[in-house]
């Protein structure tokens, strides 16, 4: 088991969830590009950016990136739109010492998809990837229901963390019920 495997299952996170729900087997355990994926699931694709710049990562999330508690890091969060409809929401989250090297674009990106630039360098590593059952409570959650009405309780989510010249970027990905329909 990998280090990181460890911090994840500590943190409600898991390396191997067992109860997927069918609809959404396929759609989390993909390792390619989510966006890829999506653009080819619908007429239009969309980023809308719903916040971008320096903040405190969520407390699940510190550990995972080797950061220090209460330290500051670059978050972004985005909503993935097809055909107009809402059916993901992402969260990266970068140390800033990571915006001095290879990821110093991230914060240019606007409504550009990060997963394109993420599986278009050879240099990135993706670790492997990590899910959870997000309740209510959870952070992301209720960043999501800020901004939309959820009818739902719970939402699977699943995040990996991808490695550039040492320096980790975290990216979770939320997927909201319309994504059933694609």
């Amino acid at each position: 088991m990998t280090p990181h495997a460890v911090l994840d299952t500590r943190q409600g996170w898991l390396a191997h969830p067992h109860s997927l729900p069918r609809s959404l087997r396929s759609w989390l355990s993909d390792h390619g590009s989510l966006t890829q994926r999506l653009k080819s699931r619908c007429v239009s694709f969309r980023v809308v950016p719903l916040a971008t710049g320096h903040a405190r990562p969520n407390a699940d999330e510190y550990a995972l990136l080797g950061m220090m508690p209460a330290a500051r890091a670059y978050v972004r969060e985005v909503m993935l739109l097809c055909d107009e409809v809402p059916v993901v929401f992402a969260h990266s989250v970068l140390p800033l010492a990571g915006l001095r090297g290879g990821w110093n674009g991230i914060t240019r990106l606007g409504s550009r998809s990060l997963g394109e630039a993420l599986f278009s360098d050879h240099r990135i590593q993706r670790q492997p990837l990590a899910y959870r059952h997000l309740r209510r409570d959870h952070p992301l959650f209720r960043a999501i229901g800020a901004r939309q009405a959820l009818a739902a309780d719970s939402l699977w989510a699943r995040r990996s963390v991808f490695c550039l010249d040492r320096h980790p970027l975290l990216v979770t990905e939320v997927f909201l019920p319309a994504i059933d329909a694609l």
